[in-house]
């Protein structure tokens, strides 16, 4: 068996400020919005990341959401195609109010910053030579 795609669910406490957010970053949405979710598309593969308010995504977890302002599960790698590319988001996201909670830095071969979206969902930019 082989799986067709992957995505990723996330929740968003208020998806207007999750669309302005991840629309000022430059990233298209992914169809239209609803009531209950968002969607974006990253990347050249257009990986998709579904925004969904709290109730709805506890309900597909049956179960309870983490407090991302404490609490972590993932982190998303966004590559970028040079270390001054890495700046250039960096910037971006400070200046439409996204949180640094790391700043660029060397890290083994390659050069890193990261960030949380207004959710607290933790993202980095990442240049690795030959990737």
């Amino acid at each position: 068996m082989e799986t067709k795609m992957i995505w990723a669910n996330l929740v968003s406490h208020d998806l207007q400020r999750t669309i302005k957010f991840y629309t000022d970053l430059g990233f298209k949405q992914n169809g239209k919005e609803t009531e209950e979710l968002v969607s974006f598309v990253f990347g050249e593969s257009n990986f998709v990341i579904n925004f969904f308010v709290p109730v709805r995504l506890e309900y597909a977890l049956r179960g309870k959401l983490l407090k991302t302002a404490g609490e972590n599960e993932i982190i998303f790698s966004l590559s970028a195609k040079t270390r001054e590319e890495v700046d250039l988001w960096h910037e971006k996201v400070k200046a439409i109010g996204g949180t640094i909670f790391a700043e660029p830095e060397n890290f083994e071969a390659g050069y890193t910053f990261g960030f949380t979206d207004p959710d607290g969902h933790k993202f980095n930019f990442l240049y690795w030579p030959g990737m």
